[in-house]
């Protein structure tokens, strides 16, 4: 599934083809509408465990990669209101890069890129991408920093999710959300934490754990499936209405890819080489 779900037209950042542009903020959350799940970072989770459901599902390859879960039909954010506003606390670091991203470019390098399909993107006001010598300003330096430390923090995250596989910690689950008004929706596609798996690893991989402070992580992801029933609560107070199309999927169909794999040092080689 591509990471780009949601952005439209995303390009390369360049000097002078984005010379004038500005990002005029506080356009709201509408573009993440149709996202009913999405890319988390373990760095993510002690935060996201307190509002989010956290799954885990396969990606391209067979890798495996944490989502939180944000509907139960696909093409529906439960956290996206009629304003376009997000209505939890805790907003992913997915969602907060846009209208910039990263992408793969030849040669493993990474490419900082700008959705120009995005409202607030225009050559009067707001904030400037370049100050008058073509350099970045320090809203664009700012937003180019988040995506390295996020590309960072994904490379973590790939890197624990690979200690899980191996060690053969997760499992398939299924579920199936009834609502009062007879409606049911079904949860498939996702992967969590056995418990009884994980008592019964062996200590030294239980301490290497512990000490990498991933065995948090599995906490906090345990105690995040209890929001399950959230989304339930969610749904009955959105009320009625038709499906979106494409809700015969399960929720787990459309969660969003990783960000696309690469070194540090090759994501700010990239960014700093197109813009």
């Amino acid at each position: 599934m591509a990471q780009t779900l949601y952005y439209e037209k995303p390009v390369l950042l360049n000097r002078e083809k984005h010379r004038h542009r500005r990002i005029r903020p506080g356009r709201g959350f509408g573009f993440a509408r149709r996202a009913n799940s999405m890319y988390l970072a373990g760095v993510e989770f002690t935060e996201a465990c307190k509002e989010y459901a956290i799954v885990f599902t396969r990606q391209a390859g067979d890798r495996l990669a944490p989502v939180v879960v944000l509907g139960l039909r696909s093409g529906e954010n439960l956290f996206v209101d009629a304003q376009d506003r997000w209505t939890a606390a805790y907003i992913p670091a997915f969602v907060r890069r846009y209208p910039f991203v990263l992408a793969e470019l030849p040669g493993q390098q990474m490419g900082a890129c700008i959705d120009e399909a995005f409202p607030g993107l225009n050559d009067q006001d707001g904030e400037a991408l370049f100050d008058d010598a073509g350099g970045n300003t320090a809203y664009l330096q700012n937003a180019l920093d988040f995506l390295q430390r996020y590309q960072a923090e994904y490379l973590r995250t790939e890197s624990f999710c690979r200690k899980l596989a191996d060690a053969g910690l997760l499992v398939e689950m299924s579920a199936r959300a009834d609502l009062v008004d007879g409606r049911s929706f079904k949860l498939a596609g996702l992967m969590v934490v056995d418990e009884n798996r994980l008592r019964e690893l062996p200590d030294d991989k239980v301490l290497s754990l512990f000490r990498s402070g991933e065995l948090h992580l599995l906490s906090m992801h345990l105690l995040s499936l209890s929001n399950l029933r959230r989304l339930v609560d969610r749904m009955a107070q959105r009320g009625g209405g038709e499906a979106p199309a494409g809700a015969g999927e399960s929720a787990g169909a459309a969660a969003q890819a990783k960000p696309a794999a690469a070194a540090g040092e090759a994501a700010r080689a990239g960014a700093a080489g197109s813009a």
